[in-house]
């Protein structure tokens, strides 16, 4: 990925922390923490802050996520104004773990991956706070 695209990727493995209810299953507000670390790699690269992360407009959990699980969130820019940024965010189930229940190390990388979140928002970045302007 080029420096100056504003496109973000993260991946990590959900672990035993992460898993909050039974049958070891991830709550959905962690792949909104992830976006949320998304959003803010996207404004330091765009406009050299942080940001405030200000609403979500549409958030889809479309699959279970559980503890073991390798997830790829994906976030981007789609829309720049004067100080709000438009974002969309993917969060993807790149390996599924536990597979099996008689070898529970058992694991697989799924081809395609598969979508587990899906997520508009909009950020500010003040006008005093961006440092990258032209």
């Amino acid at each position: 990925m080029e420096e100056n695209t504003w496109e973000s990727v993260i991946r990590l493995r959900m672990g035993e922390h992460d898993a909050h209810y039974g049958g070891r299953l991830v709550d959905g507000a962690r792949m909104l923490a992830l976006f949320g670390d998304v959003a803010t790699e996207l404004l330091i690269r765009h406009d050299g802050d942080e940001g405030l992360f200000v609403a979500y407009d549409c958030v889809e959990f479309r699959a279970p996520v559980y503890a073991g699980d390798y997830i790829e969130a994906r976030g981007r820019i789609t829309k720049v104004g004067k100080t709000s940024r438009k974002m969309e965010f993917t969060a993807l189930k790149v390996i599924e773990a536990n597979i099996d229940s008689l070898c529970p190390s058992a694991a697989r990388p799924l081809s395609p991956p598969q979508i587990v979140t899906y997520a508009t928002g909009t950020c500010v970045v003040p006008l005093d706070k961006q440092r990258n302007r032209s």
